[in-house]
């Protein structure tokens, strides 16, 4: 897990990158802390990218969010294997893809009082078998506390 430097700092404030031995050292059905939401911060953000192709399994699905049983808050059961695109806000906290309100303003989920850890959860019988791929995960997180 990485924090974006402020000279790289775009869409994310975050930036996971797991390759194949991450995943496989993750083990099926296993959960990973990936980052933190602050204290009065939340997620406004999230997505994933196959950016190496996934080899030795085509059932790797994974879930991003707070829940450490089940994280899929920000990503929900995201079929990496069989990806084409970078996918989006698939989570239960977003709605058709995005959080947004009344006026259509995107809104930022999962907002917390206290530091809140962020998972992801790899789901893959075969996961031992894998041979190759990398997923890069993009969160942006709000800190409204460090302009307390």
């Amino acid at each position: 897990m990485a924090k974006v430097a402020v000279n790289e700092l775009g869409v994310f404030t975050d930036v996971i990158k797991l390759d194949y031995n991450d995943l496989i050292a993750i083990g099926n059905g296993g959960t990973r802390v990936i980052a933190k939401i602050p204290a009065h911060g939340a997620v406004e953000l999230a997505g994933v990218a196959n950016t190496v192709d996934i080899a030795g399994s085509s059932s790797l699905v994974i879930d991003v969010g707070t829940t450490s049983a089940d994280p899929d808050e920000f990503i929900n059961a995201l079929d990496v294997d069989a990806m084409t695109a970078p996918v989006f806000n698939t989570g239960d906290q977003y709605t058709a893809g995005t959080a947004t309100s009344s006026s259509g303003l995107t809104q930022a989920v999962k907002q917390s009082a206290s530091e809140t850890d962020v998972y992801i959860k790899v789901t893959d019988a075969a996961i031992a078998s894998l041979t190759a791929g990398e997923i890069v995960i993009g969160l942006r997180i709000i800190d409204m506390a460090k302009f307390a």
